[in-house]
């Protein structure tokens, strides 16, 4: 019993010690500097977006009906294909429905289970603040949708149209999904790459597919694009800080890394 006790303590020793190792590695004078420039710019990319953002919101508030918006959209409608029309209706649907919702909480809850409790308050939080920033800049702007006078209306909406929120919803959602593919696994699997390219196909055709059905113009578009794609990037910059830090990590999320090879270990020693 004495002996075991002894191996128990000196197998935990060894494990502390690598864990310190892999600590000391992680916090290199060079990858803290590589690390700051990466995060010196994306800081700048933020403030680029987030500016163009506010001078858009304030240009489409100003002039609500754009001819270049009229003329993309036009242009857009153009073909009528059935399977065209079919595809755009579906790539909106979980948006105007309650699916993407359900999706939303079983995410949340199937991270939770597993003991991935930072992603679950990431998925849920991130998509409740995308859905009331998107709420309150549509008051602010206060821009109509397009009408059957200038387009064809293939769906048509209510409420305000600057920025989408489907665009904002998607990106919000199928965009922290793909961030977590590429943050939290790693190999060339099956369900990865499924994960990927599902994420990546919602997230790219949200937009034209809005503007092909009428609902809002290209500059609507364009606007949540900026301010969705800027809201993600702000939210995995504060997760990954909290992830290399095991904050909300549970036991069995910790063994669960350890096990599987699929999965990246925290904290990281280089990059993704």
């Amino acid at each position: 019993m004495q002996q075991a006790g002894r191996d128990e303590n000196g197998q935990e020793q060894t494990l502390t010690t690598a864990e310190d190792a892999e600590l000391a590695v992680v916090r290199t004078p060079e990858t803290q500097k590589r690390r700051r420039k990466v995060v010196g710019c994306l800081l700048q990319v933020l403030a680029l977006q987030l500016t163009l953002f506010g001078l858009l919101a304030w240009f489409v508030h100003i002039h609500p009906i754009l001819p270049l918006d009229v003329a993309i959209t036009r242009s857009s409608q153009q073909n009528q294909a059935p399977w065209l029309r079919i595809t755009m209706l579906a790539i909106s649907y979980p948006g105007s429905s309650l699916l993407l919702p359900v999706l939303i909480l079983l995410t949340v809850g199937a991270f939770w289970a597993v003991g991935d409790r930072l992603e679950a308050v990431f998925v849920g939080g991130l998509s409740t603040v995308s859905l009331l920033l998107n709420l309150l800049l549509k008051v602010q702007v206060g821009r109509p949708r397009p009408t059957a006078d200038l387009v064809h209306i293939v769906q048509e909406a209510l409420g305000y149209s600057f920025p989408s929120g489907h665009v904002m919803a998607y990106i919000a959602y199928w965009g922290l999904l793909f961030a977590f593919g590429i943050i939290l696994f790693k190999g060339r699997h099956w369900w990865r790459t499924a994960l990927l390219i599902t994420s990546a196909t919602f997230v790219m055709l949200i937009g034209p597919s809005r503007i092909y059905l009428g609902d809002h113009w290209a500059s609507d578009v364009l606007g949540a694009y900026l301010i969705g794609e800027a809201l993600l990037g702000l939210a995995v910059g504060v997760y990954l800080p909290l992830k290399e830090r095991g904050v909300l990590e549970t036991p069995e999320a910790r063994a669960r890394i350890k096990k599987q090879k699929a999965l990246r270990p925290f904290p990281t020693k280089g990059g993704f």
